[in-house]
């Protein structure tokens, strides 16, 4: 797991393996460490963040799951405008300084056309940035906002979420915690079902075999949760085909 510890302190414990969760902790754990293996669950590119050379063949000390793949990210469009017909326009809150953030942006924006909606990206570098993007972008009408996920978004959650209610902006987020803290709606991997299987890794290493000959795992399991509270204080009528799709449902 990872503990208190910087980086340096962690691996020289000496430990069989060692479990980390999202980028920013993965990250310096590889730079300080190849070769204690390790497994990482919700890192959206592990790829493009250079902690295995491909997802078949990781090739190094690490591997586990990835979060999000970049191509479900058109998934949210998709359930914004079933949500909200009458948008036509999207902030996407993203971390341009992250490949999944470029490529999850990249996703959204080829599907956008089909929908009829013109994209706005709002970087997620620090609060007041993104407070000033957000309120600039509801002056106008027939608006929504699209989270993607990032450690930084996850950071200013309470804060896009706040903002998003103050301006009756309809928004779908990456996972089930932002609409149990009063988010509309999410949909996105099943968290615990990501660390279930990362303990699965976590037991064939330890029972020999190698990080490097592990597949990095995409999610197989998603979940739509839905807030009616949320709904209802934004004056939006729940699609019934939607409400009937949900895994979850708030009231």
């Amino acid at each position: 797991m990872w503990p208190r510890q910087r980086p340096p302190e962690l691996v020289a414990l000496a430990p069989d393996v060692i479990f980390a969760t999202g980028t920013s902790t993965v990250a310096p754990l590889l730079q300080a460490n190849r070769a204690v293996p390790i497994v990482f669950a919700l890192v959206p590119d592990p790829v493009g963040a250079g902690f295995v050379e491909s997802l078949a063949r990781p090739g190094g000390n690490a591997t586990g799951l990835m979060s999000i793949e970049a191509g479900m990210s058109g998934k949210w469009l998709e359930l914004l405008k079933e949500l909200t017909p009458t948008i036509t326009r999207a902030a996407v809150i993203r971390d341009p300084a992250i490949t999944a953030g470029i490529g999850q942006w990249s996703a959204i924006q080829a599907v956008a056309p089909s929908f009829g909606v013109e994209l706005s990206p709002v970087n997620v570098h620090d609060a007041g940035e993104i407070e000033r993007q957000i309120v600039a972008f509801a002056r106008r009408p027939n608006g929504g906002l699209i989270m993607t996920g990032s450690a930084l978004a996850t950071i200013h959650r309470d804060l896009i979420i706040t903002l998003a209610a103050r301006h009756k902006l309809p928004a779908v987020y990456p996972y089930r915690f932002f609409v149990i803290g009063g988010g509309l709606i999410s949909y996105g991997p099943d968290l615990i079902e990501q660390y279930r299987r990362a303990a699965g890794y976590v037991d064939r290493i330890l029972k020999g075999e190698k990080p490097a000959d592990l597949p990095v795992q995409a999610p197989t399991k998603f979940e739509l949760v839905i807030n009616l509270k949320t709904a209802k204080a934004l004056g939006l009528e729940v699609p019934p085909s939607l409400l009937a799709r949900a895994d979850e449902v708030i009231e």
